[in-house]
């Protein structure tokens, strides 16, 4: 999570209320999705505003946003809370972003240059460290950085916005099942995924890229299934 002071220096640096808007609605976004909100928290405005130090009509346009994307829901009489995730209710999600991931690297693929490069060997980096020492929120960390990395492999803009929303909507069912999982294995699997990337980003292969991406997404999704099953028998 990001520390105060970092939020605070960065809202004091934001140009306009634009882009303090995007700092807010990005922070309480990694929030939920690293579970330092989780499933069933009910989240203080007012706590929140003075956080942000901003009034609560621009905090309620993130919390709105955040609501449509899935992850909050007002109740009324209750407040704002933080939604759970059902891997039954995603399954279509998955589908759609199994898709858009290979269509990274065939609408608009950039070619890999040095610096998309060096990112990726950074999060190659990250997981071969987290192989040695598998930590849950290191994890998640790292799967998000990846996402987003993988993302800047395409200049669509529109296939970007589409499956940054999905991937959010998911990306916290890693978080409720992996205590049901072999830890170490799904990190090293991941690390595997970030070193074939790697090396296909190094290739210049965008569209191998996407190709690599599509197919561990879906073997992770039919994991997930499978310990779904296991704790119901």
């Amino acid at each position: 999570m990001t520390s105060s002071d970092e939020l605070a220096a960065a809202l004091e640096k934001a140009n306009g209320a634009q882009e303090r808007f995007e700092i807010m609605y990005d922070t309480l976004r990694e929030r939920i999705s690293m579970s330092d909100y989780p499933p069933g928290m009910r989240l203080s405005e007012e706590a929140l505003a003075a956080e942000f130090g901003v009034s609560r009509s621009p905090l309620r346009k993130a919390l709105k946003i955040l609501e449509a994307d899935g992850l909050l829901q007002s109740v009324q009489g209750v407040g704002t809370i933080v939604t759970d995730v059902d891997l039954d209710e995603l399954t279509q999600v998955y589908q759609l972003r199994m898709e858009l991931n290979e269509l990274v690297g065939r609408l608009s693929p950039k070619h890999p240059d040095a610096t998309a490069l060096a990112r990726f060997e950074e999060l190659r980096k990250r997981a071969e460290a987290l192989c040695s020492e598998p930590d849950m929120k290191v994890f998640a960390r790292l799967n998000i950085d990846f996402f987003h990395a993988f993302m800047r492999l395409t200049d669509n803009q529109p296939l970007v916005e589409v499956s940054e929303r999905l991937f959010y909507q998911t990306c916290r069912i890693w978080l409720k099942m992996i205590p049901m999982m072999d830890f170490a294995e799904e990190v090293a699997i991941f690390a595997g995924e970030i070193a074939a990337i790697t090396e296909a980003v190094r290739l210049g292969d965008t569209e191998a890229a996407g190709h690599i991406r599509r197919a561990h997404l879906s073997m992770g999704f039919t994991r997930l299934k499978s310990h779904a099953r296991q704790q119901t028998l």
